[in-house]
């Protein structure tokens, strides 16, 4: 049973590694599309967020939630959407609003990390993909000087080529997708960062606007 199983592997890696490389050349292909995808998804949703963050502080100083929640709706950003989503919740008070904008803060990171799990998936395992085609290939280059009864011939060398070729191809596939992973993922939290920055405005306003009217009734009813 045991030579079956080896004889089976031989047998395998006598078709080559080129269809790993080939395998490789596909998963980077579609690594640079989702890189390229995503790319333009965080320009698309971009925004100045300090100018966005002062019109919000200047309309919530003016008491105007509608005028807020235009400004946020004029917005293409994520921290806008998630604070516009507070503001709808304005008139439940502060603990609603917070659930309000935690949730959605959830649904935008859902929405930036989409396909982000295929780079991170195929810059942990590019390697070892290129590996098994290393592998693949010296079982081949030990077949042929077998065959060339240790002498040490072309078809051995572009055995060990094709050997050395597979494990390059499969890190130039993974540090690509590695360091975009990394980023996209930094730049997320960066963004909902600074979506909960906007959301402590409108979540100081409402409480401080609770407290003066709890301070009102309680003036009245002295």
């Amino acid at each position: 049973m045991g030579f079956d199983i080896q004889e089976r592997l031989t047998a395998f890696a006598m078709l080559g590694a080129t269809w790993i490389m080939w395998l490789l050349v596909l998963l980077s292909v579609i690594g640079v599309a989702i890189i390229l995808e995503r790319a333009w998804f965080f320009l698309s949703t971009r925004d100045d967020l300090r100018q966005l963050r002062q019109d919000l502080a200047d309309l919530l100083a003016k008491g105007d939630l509608a005028g807020a929640a235009r400004r946020m709706a004029g917005s293409k950003s994520f921290e806008a959407r998630v604070v516009q989503s507070g503001l709808d919740m304005a008139d439940k008070g502060p603990a609603a609003v917070e659930e309000r904008m935690a949730g959605e803060s959830r649904l935008a990171r859902l929405a930036m990390e989409r396909n982000l799990a295929f780079l991170g998936t195929v810059g942990n395992n590019a390697p070892f993909v290129g590996l098994l085609g290393t592998v693949i290939g010296v079982i081949r280059a030990f077949h042929e000087l077998d065959q060339s009864a240790g002498q040490v011939t072309s078809g051995l060398m572009a055995q060990v080529g094709e050997a050395l070729v597979a494990t390059a191809i499969g890190l130039l596939v993974a540090l690509p997708s590695v360091a975009f992973f990394n980023f996209y993922q930094r730049l997320i939290r960066g963004r909902l960062g600074r979506a909960d920055a906007l959301g402590n405005e409108l979540l100081s306003f409402l409480k401080a606007e609770g407290s003066d009217e709890a301070g009102s009734e309680s003036a009245a009813a002295e």
